[in-house]
């Protein structure tokens, strides 16, 4: 017979998980429409942008953004791996690293270097791989200024000859409940396939200052939009993760109370026994 105490602890136990497990998912709901909102104002800016890229770089001439442009045999390269700081996000996190190994793998004969933007990255790849810098605290203060500097320290490897290529791996918000898992090429900057090429532009002052403007803004931008895609993913998930926890808290919960009942009721039932046997005895 299962001990009346030791059930009611485990139901105040679980009562006290369902609570922080509900809480965590209010406020996870409250950062994500934020969050949420941010990623949706900001896409369409940099998409255009990005196509505005890829169209000039598929006119370029061959001297022109060759910085970011240049084709170079892939014998070094750099998976920045965008994850969250903290857990209880369901597979948020796993699915990311997870993918992250598929450009080392894409890339056998190549040495594959790490950058963490997330701290469960950097756990998951320093003890095993080189993880060249980690910008976790990004997280604490999320504006394109600081997205800005990491950017900016790709860019230098990029072009310093460190990396022959840069690839990002995140997780792109869709809803609520679904994120997909990004394995998204950064640089070399390259036309994408199937793009209309518009050349009827004037260009002002000429193509070559625009261009060199535009690549480094149009690489932060897109840095800064994987990471918003990121966070909001982060706080989708956590969401989900929550309110599948209070939900499975809630079952649980509710099958202590009637096995608490039971246990409760055949408690009672041989107390009335063992009374009705005593006084069956004394008569007798």
């Amino acid at each position: 017979m299962p001990n009346l105490k030791d059930i009611r602890n485990r139901i105040a136990s679980v009562s006290s998980t369902m609570q922080i497990t509900s809480a965590m998912k209010m406020v996870s709901a409250a950062k994500l429409k934020k969050a949420q909102d941010a990623i949706t104002a900001m896409r369409p800016y940099a998409n255009k942008l990005t196509d505005l890229l890829q169209n000039l770089s598929a006119t370029m001439d061959s001297d022109r953004g060759s910085h970011f442009t240049q084709q170079r045999p892939v014998k070094k390269m750099l998976v920045v791996v965008i994850t969250s700081n903290r857990g209880l996000c369901g597979a948020f996190n796993s699915n990311v690293i997870k993918a992250s190994l598929t450009p080392a793998e894409q890339n056998s004969d190549a040495q594959v270097d790490y950058l963490a933007i997330g701290k469960k990255a950097n756990d998951a790849f320093s003890k095993k791989h080189k993880v060249v810098s980690n910008h976790s605290k990004v997280f604490d203060d999320l504006t394109f200024a600081n997205v800005g500097v990491i950017a900016d320290e790709l860019m230098n490897r990029f072009v310093q000859g460190e990396y022959d290529k840069i690839d990002l791996v995140y997780n792109k918000f869709k809803n609520a409940a679904t994120q997909e898992v990004m394995v998204e090429n950064y640089l070399p900057l390259v036309p994408a396939e199937g793009v209309k090429v518009e050349s009827d532009y004037i260009f002002e002052p000429n193509k070559g200052e625009i261009v060199s403007h535009l690549i480094p803004k149009a690489l932060k931008t897109q840095l800064y939009k994987a990471i918003r895609d990121s966070f909001a993913s982060e706080h989708g998930a956590r969401m989900t993760a929550m309110h599948k926890a209070t939900d499975n808290a809630t079952e649980l919960r509710n099958q202590l109370k009637l096995t608490y009942n039971k246990a409760r009721q055949a408690a009672i039932t041989n107390e009335i026994l063992e009374i009705v046997g005593g006084a069956e005895a004394l008569n007798g």
